[in-house]
Formats: structure tokens, sequence, C-alpha cells
């Protein structure tokens, strides 16, 4: 008599044994010589599952390591109709995909309804500590009946609802691959990383969330999100949401000159690095492009001195003295309105600091002295603030109303993050949002601004259309009772 095939689970793989009848299941299967059985991918175990049981195929599934939970919702906010079509559009796709949503308009909140929606074991990662703690302090109002965790900076929970850093998730993917029924990735533009990518691969989770402003990666790896969560089931920008879930806004492009001491020295070093690129044929209007001019400075002088001027071109058109002459006239016709300087390197945010007086946050800036910044920047009593890299991402400043971009990157995806630090509505609901872009005319900031503002193409190698076309948004009579971002501690039911 034959034997019943048995389901297990290995360290993010999948063991099925002895063979089943059929042929269907061997489309999934690898045979392992080192075990004599068959090795299935974790992240396949749903697919598997169900083209057994349609083949009508007896086994024992022994993988399966997660539990149905009892979840109430204990908030006395309603949903926006776009979380709810998001919602929606999720379960349509068979519980499995990616949700696109601006900053500010909600994505935790949607990830509590999906857990509701569900609900099992519940794993939800997230880039940073400042967001897993964010998390966890709001999961624990919302469903105050169920055990929450942590896993990153020094927990190691194990709970039916657990929020990791994407590095301890991925550390522990092998243990963790059967625990958890619902995978939620927040930010899930990281997850595609060759280190990531192990927290969906070795995961069983048969339903599957993502949520991100942008999806879209500079190495195209974005597209690795469609065997890894699902695909894209629902998208809105910024101008979508904008005097409805989001404050009404406008960006205002200001332009710089150099002086001419500046602009002869801008175009000597400009100049210099050309020389090189085009002798050695690179086009720095690529990642390969970049990848290939960092390789190429290693390995001769005249490729360290083209680096070396690039740099310091870099720096002139970043850090020139009109910038900072905008900078204070912005300031002075804001006060005392709260607002936020983003800078892309850390020297000029010192200088700005040390210029003007103003608290600073870059990477070096110590953990518990940026807590403290930032609860004096909320509470009003820092009413502007200087950053460099480092809030791009989890920040929750909902009265900041004005942005000052004074240097970035040429990311999209950066360029949302900064916007949406200034887009929630606030505790009145009526503010209207600005953002100012302070470039240096006639540099290449020029070239990394339009490619920030670029027109959306068609995907995956699409970017999101940014600029809206001036146009105003009419701001709600009163205050709607609905969930985005919270502002505070969820109130409770």
């Amino acid at each position: 008599m034959a034997r019943t095939p048995h389901l297990t689970f290995d360290r993010g793989t999948l063991i099925l044994h002895p063979p089943p009848k059929g042929k269907a299941w061997i489309d999934f299967a690898t045979w392992d010589d080192r075990i004599e059985k068959f090795r299935i991918p974790a992240h396949q175990y749903r697919a598997l599952v169900e083209t057994l049981r349609r083949e009508q195929v007896a086994f024992v599934d022994q993988v399966a390591q997660f539990e149905s939970l009892t979840l109430t919702l204990q908030t006395s906010w309603q949903p926006y109709p776009h979380q709810q079509a998001a919602l929606q559009a999720w379960i349509a796709s068979a519980w499995r995909g990616v949700v696109v949503l601006p900053t500010a308009a909600g994505k935790t909140y949607l990830a509590y309804l999906a857990m509701q929606a569900t609900p099992r074991s519940t794993l939800i990662t997230v880039p940073t500590l400042d967001l897993m703690h964010q998390w966890y302090d709001q999961l624990l109002q919302v469903f105050p009946d169920v055990e929450v965790g942590l896993l990153g900076g020094g927990s190691r929970d194990r709970t039916p609802i657990l929020v990791a850093t994407y590095d301890s998730a991925a550390i522990h993917a092998e243990s963790l691959g059967n625990q958890y029924g619902l995978l939620i990735c927040d930010e899930c533009h990281h997850l595609p990383s060759d280190f990531n990518r192990v927290i969906a691969e070795y995961a069983i989770a048969p339903y599957r969330l993502g949520l991100t402003a942008t999806p879209d990666r500079a190495d195209g790896r974005h597209e690795d999100l469609l065997h890894l969560l699902g695909p894209i089931v629902y998208e809105k920008q910024p101008q979508d949401l904008a005097g409805e879930t989001l404050a009404p806004y406008e960006i205002v492009q200001i332009k710089v000159s150099l002086s001419q001491t500046e602009q002869a020295r801008y175009a000597t070093l400009i100049q210099q690095r050309n020389d090189f690129l085009q002798g050695a044929n690179i086009w720095l209007g690529s990642l390969e492009g970049w990848q290939r001019f960092v390789q190429a400075s290693a390995k001769s002088s005249a490729g360290r001195r083209a680096m070396l001027a690039h740099r310091e071109s870099r720096a002139i058109a970043l850090g020139t003295a009109g910038k900072l002459r905008i900078l204070a006239d912005l300031l002075e016709r804001h006060h005392p309105e709260r607002c936020l300087i983003f800078t892309a390197d850390n020297a000029t945010v010192y200088r700005i600091s040390e210029d003007f007086w103003i608290p600073a946050i870059t990477h070096q800036t110590a953990v518990k002295e940026r807590q403290a910044i930032l609860e004096k920047f909320r509470s009003g009593e820092y009413p502007i603030l200087v950053v460099s890299q480092v809030l791009n991402e989890g920040v929750d400043v909902p009265d900041a109303r004005v942005a000052i971009l004074l240097s970035g990157t040429g990311s999209t995806r950066e360029y949302i993050q900064r916007l949406g630090r200034i887009l929630r509505k606030g505790s009145k609901g009526q503010k209207r949002a600005i953002l100012y872009e302070v470039i240096a005319e006639e540099t290449t900031e020029e070239g990394i601004s339009r490619r920030r503002r670029a027109e959306r193409s068609p995907r995956p190698t699409g970017q999101l259309e940014l600029l809206p076309q001036k146009q105003s948004y009419p701001a709600p009579q009163q205050p709607l009772p609905h969930a985005a971002e919270p502002e505070a501690d969820w109130p409770e039911a």
C-alpha cells in the first residue's frame, strides 16, 4: 500500500515525500540528491497546495504553523474611499499584491484593514527601527487583544503579530517562514535586494501585501515584486488625493545663478570630468554608467582626478552662496511657520545649522539626540529643522507646511517622500503645503531636477508625475472623520 505524501517545512523550503501520483506538482519541485527527496521553494506553498487539491492528491500538510486570530479594529475612524478601493482590489487579487499610495495617504491604516480581513498571524517588515516602534505603538492601540512583538533593535519576540526590520527578518527568515499567514512589507521597494528578498522567498504566507509610495528601483528589480508579493493592484499619486486625504499643495521651483567665480571653477571641473568620461566611453545617464565611472576612478590617476573634479563641481552646485541667500529670504517670508530644509549632503546641513542657528539631523546624529530634536520640532519648540538623507521614510510631522529642497538626488522616490513630509492635513485640516525646489542654474542640478519631475511612462520603467499644473484644490468644509496616517495616537473606540 502506497504511503501518503507528507509536505513539511525545512529552513525556507518545502519537502514533499514520498512523491505523490500525478504530474502537475512536479513543475514546482527540484530533486535534492543530498536527502534524496523533492524540494519546493517555500513561496510556492499556496500554489502547490492548490494544485494538489485540484488534482485530488491526498497528502498530509505539516507546513503551516500560523494561527487564526480574532482581530477587532479598536478605532472610531472610518477608511477613506481610496483605502476601501485599495483593500477591495487587494482582495480581488487573491489577497496578494502591492498598493502604491503617497506618503501620508494612510498605508498603515490600510494594513490594519487587510489584517482584519484575513485574519492570520502576521509578519510586518519595515526598513528602520523608528518605523518598527511606530508600527508597534499603533498596533497595541488598534488591536489591544492580540499579542504584538518586535524583532530588531535587541528584541527577538515570536508573537502572533510581529513587527521586524528588514535586516532582522532576513536574518531569521529560515525560522520565520512557516509561522505567519500574512506578510506585510512596508516600504516594499526595499524587499527585492539580494539580502532582503529571502523574507518573501522563504515564507509560505498565502496572503501578501506590499506598501510603498514609489515602487520603482534604479536597478530595475521592482519587477521582482510581482513574484515576491504580487502585482500592483492599486495606485494613487499625490495630486490624486490633494485636497481630500492630503493637504492641497503647490511646488515652486527657484533657479539660482552661480557667481562668476563659482561658474568659472564649475566649468573647469566639469570639462575635466567630461574629457575623462569621453575618453573612457562612459555615459553618466544610467546607473551602469555611474558604476563604470566609480570603477574607472580606482584604476588610474586620471580617473581619480576626474572623480575629484566631479565631487567638487557637485559641491559648488549644491552649496552655492546664492542658495543660502534664497534660503534666508524664504525663512523670513514664512516665519514663524514650521519648516523642513532638505539637502543632499551633511556638509551643507552643518553649514546651514551654524549660519542660521537651526537644529540639524544627519546619519551622524545620536539616536537619543535625534528623538529629542524631532519631539521639539513636533511640539513647535523648534520651528525649523535642517536634514540630509535621514527623514525620507517614516517620520510623522503632521503640522509642517513648508519644505525647502536645497539639493537632492534624481530619485523620484526621494522627491515624493520629501513632499510627503508636509502633506499631512494637520490638526486643523485647513493647511496648504508648499515645496520650494531651489536649483543651481546651468549646472547638472537642472538635469537632476528634470529627472525628479519626469512625466510618468508605462511601467515597469516609469516615473511618477509629480508637478500639479498650478491647480487649486478646494479644502474640505469640515475635517473628515477618516483615517489616513495618524497625527499622534489613534483614538480608542
